[in-house]
């Protein structure tokens, strides 16, 4: 069937980056639960970023009366982002960057983190910024996870999907869309019953298919040749990242996630989403990965939200001014608890003379800029955390339009210790669309 195809082909074309096996897996938790430092860069960073589709107008995150940068302090945050009151002190509200140059319209697709443009079925055509970091940042056991969140229809038939993130040209990086799978992925080997069943299935499953493969792959033509050993890597990488996880099953029993019925019988869509959350905190906390990016509505055009007692799904939630309309304070509400979650979790944890949250930088916008059918000249960010520093927080920065996503995007690799200037953008098209060279100074501390 298609959707078992699409299914395989998401499993090999999603699972990341893999690592030869001299490296020890323990050596790839970037995890404060383990004694052994993590390889290369010695500093514990990581990175979420939270892609809401339809758009993030600036109205529901600027507070009233507003218009020049400043501190949040005295300040009160709109309804919809009122769940971040306690951690305004944490809180960075970037207005004025824009994405023109990537088309965004219904959404920019793999533009929006790729700072290129994007379109609906347009393959990506360099790699996006979550996984440039996945990079810089120390090498994890899975250098980078994506989530996606979707309705339950849409997260059933297609349990994967890519629109989001890319490892280069050509190269989509798949999403995972059904706890129930994920969950299998990162621990199916240390769990029991049914789930430990099923993994040991799915593993000789892709065993044999790998093999298979490799083998039926060598009499293709050399042009169907090249793009078939992308597949049988894939397999191969999704094969030892089973292993590697299983090398360190005593450290992961710390952290998965209780399963309950919400993962098999769930009643709303928003049960998933709150499982996939649970499992991309706990891959954070337990040092599988340090890259973490979240699609909510998948950087497509649908999305739902009936959990919320949104009855209204999809496209049409595009259609729909944002401020002060009950159903988006709802939506934006639910994101807003959702980062809490996140914040929380990282808090809990220690980590050198802190917390993991101290070593950590949240990026929150949307992959259509500020609306539906959007020119891109305004795309608002939030940041929250600072990521050891390097980033000023508790205030609101009001920038003149004049300088891309991009430029936020070579702030985050200059934060992570890439010395760049800029990202996904030549000087050609710098001219046109970047005022500016460099880093954002008003953004850097």
């Amino acid at each position: 069937m298609i959707h078992r195809r699409n299914m395989l082909q998401g499993i090999a074309a999603g699972v990341g980056a893999a690592f030869g096996p001299s490296i020890l897996a323990e050596r790839l938790l970037a995890s404060p639960a383990t004694n052994v430092p993590p390889l290369g860069n010695s500093t514990p960073k990581r990175i979420v970023f939270f892609m809401q589709n339809q758009g993030f107008d600036p109205k529901t995150c600027i507070p009233s009366g507003m218009k020049n940068s400043g501190s949040l302090a005295k300040a009160k945050l709109p309804e919809p982002i009122s769940p971040l009151e306690p951690y305004k002190d944490r809180l960075h509200i970037i207005n004025g960057l824009h994405g023109l140059h990537t088309s965004p319209s219904h959404s920019a697709f793999f533009g929006a983190l790729g700072g290129y443009r994007g379109s609906d079925g347009v393959p990506p055509s360099a790699p996006t910024i979550d996984y440039e970091l996945s990079k810089v940042l120390p090498q994890t056991l899975l250098p980078h996870l994506c989530i996606g969140m979707d309705s339950i229809e849409n997260m059933t038939t297609k349990p994967t999907l890519a629109t989001l993130s890319a490892s280069g040209a050509g190269q989509p990086i798949f999403m995972h869309s059904n706890p129930n799978h994920l969950y299998q992925m990162l621990y199916g080997g240390i769990s029991t019953g049914d789930i430990r069943k099923q993994h040991e299935a799915r593993t000789s499953l892709m065993l044999q298919i790998e093999q298979f493969a490799a083998s039926k792959g060598r009499a293709l033509p050399a042009a169907d040749s090249q793009r078939y050993d992308q597949y049988v890597q894939g397999f191969k990488e999704a094969n030892g990242l089973r292993d590697r996880l299983g090398a360190v099953s005593d450290h992961l029993r710390k952290f998965a996630p209780e399963v309950d019925e919400r993962y098999t019988n769930p009643e709303f869509e928003t049960d998933w989403h709150d499982r996939l959350l649970d499992l991309g905190i706990s891959a954070l906390t337990s040092g599988i990965t340090n890259t973490l990016t979240i699609g909510s509505g998948r950087g497509e055009i649908f999305g739902a939200w009936k959990g919320l007692g949104v009855e209204q799904q999809g496209h049409n939630l595009g259609h729909m001014d944002q401020p002060d309309n009950p159903i988006w304070i709802k939506i934006r509400q639910y994101n807003s608890r959702m980062l809490v979650r996140i914040m929380e979790a990282l808090e809990s944890v220690p980590e050198g003379s802190g917390t993991m949250m101290d070593h950590t930088l949240i990026v929150y916008t949307s992959n259509n800029a500020d609306k539906q059918h959007t020119n891109g000249a305004n795309w608002p960010v939030m940041l929250l955390g600072n990521l050891d520093g390097a980033f000023k927080s508790g205030c609101f920065t009001q920038l003149d339009g004049k300088r891309p996503i991009n430029a936020l995007y070579a702030s985050l690799l200059r934060a992570a210790g890439q010395n760049v200037d800029r990202f996904n953008m030549d000087d050609k098209q710098a001219k046109k669309f970047d005022a500016g060279n460099g880093p954002l100074k008003e953004v850097l501390a």
